[in-house]
């Protein structure tokens, strides 16, 4: 299982554009769409020497790549959008944090899709990548995934604003695509940790709290995945009050206003359900403390009943000859009575006091 949490960062050359993703096997893929309100055309799959030919700047284009293990077709991708390989370096080293960069006329948005394992309390974690330059918007993806097949309807099928829109409302939709998998997730997430919580009233197995800590990892390994978008998605309110970058058309500002917003109930969930989990462990603590406060307490109430009648023991097996009752006919008989009457009588006392 891919333990879930951030890799150092390893030291990969720019002009190697290693991909350090687990999908290594994974052949690399591309479509390409051309769009605008009253025309479609589809390339699928698209041979990416056809670029020159086949990207019209008069049109809407978007060109989706699945798999990075193929150097060659992401740096003439690059050379084609006229980024600098330390742009395409991050797109194929999946190590490195989510963010948001300016390069000249070209946006660069990098982020993490998160989705649960199915029947599993692990996450899955995919890097997803785009490059938005004026008529073009080019998303890389690990793999083939469903995420955007809703998106690719709409274009299909001209619903919504997508084919009335520039390429930024397209980067919108997609990075919205993207956010509701953290939704899923943190669905998922809080439903494993309800059925938890209930499962502590219950059970007080180790394993209840090694689950708990999983699910801790798990809130914590998503709040460090979404904080780095909330800055990233902040970041692009800025170019509007710079208003010295153009990409973003002014009236498509307020879609990624409200991303960022999402992501701010986001991670305020991911507090109150960390919040949650604290409580969890708390409760988990205390019913161990109940529980072991029981135990000690019965083994205190019988030591209780029986050092009378060990001290009274003691006492007869001290042998010593001037002990009248050792010669007498009936003493075994009147201390074994007398020490059964006191038994009693202690459990009495000890019952109306309700000492146990």
């Amino acid at each position: 299982m891919r333990k879930i949490k951030y890799k150092k960062g390893r030291k990969v050359q720019t002009t190697l554009l290693e991909y350090t993703g687990i999908h290594q096997n994974t052949i690399t893929e591309l479509q390409l769409f051309v769009y605008d309100e009253n025309d479609l055309i589809e390339y699928n799959p698209f041979d990416v020497s056809q670029l020159d030919k086949c990207i019209l700047s008069s049109k809407n284009n978007w060109l989706n790549v699945h798999g990075l293990n193929d150097e060659s077709v992401i740096k003439t991708i690059g050379q084609f959008v006229e980024v600098d390989n330390f742009m395409l370096s991050d797109i194929v080293n999946t190590t490195k944090r989510s963010k948001l960069e300016e390069y000249q006329d070209v946006i660069f948005f990098n982020i993490k899709s998160i989705l649960p394992v199915k029947d599993s309390d692990n996450i899955e974690i995919e890097q997803i990548s785009f490059l938005l330059k004026k008529e073009i918007l080019v998303s890389f993806q690990e793999k083939r995934s469903d995420f955007f097949t809703h998106i690719r309807e709409r274009i299909r099928t001209h619903s919504g604003l997508v084919r009335d829109k520039k390429s930024d409302y397209l980067l919108y939709l997609l990075l919205d695509a993207v956010m509701e998998n953290f939704y899923i997730t943190l669905e998922n997430e809080e439903n494993r940790v309800e059925a938890l919580i209930n499962l502590t009233k219950a059970n007080t197995h180790l394993q209840i709290l090694e689950k708990i800590e999983k699910h801790r990892d798990n809130f914590n390994f998503l709040k460090r995945s979404i904080i780095p978008l909330r800055d990233s998605l902040f970041s692009i309110k800025s170019m509007k009050e710079d208003n010295v970058f153009n990409v973003i058309e002014d009236d498509n500002f307020s879609f990624f206003s409200r991303l960022h917003q999402k992501s701010i109930e986001l991670l305020e969930q991911i507090e109150y359900d960390l919040l949650s989990l604290e409580s969890a462990t708390n409760f988990y603590f205390s019913t161990q403390n109940q529980k072991l406060n029981e135990v000690m307490k019965t083994l205190t109430v019988v030591s209780v009943f029986f050092m009378p009648l060990t001290f009274i023991v003691g006492i007869y097996g001290m042998n010593f000859e001037n002990m009248p009752e050792l010669h007498w006919k009936y003493g075994y008989f009147l201390i074994l009575g007398f020490m059964f009457i006191l038994l009693l009588g202690m459990v009495y006392y000890f019952k109306k006091k309700k000492w146990y």
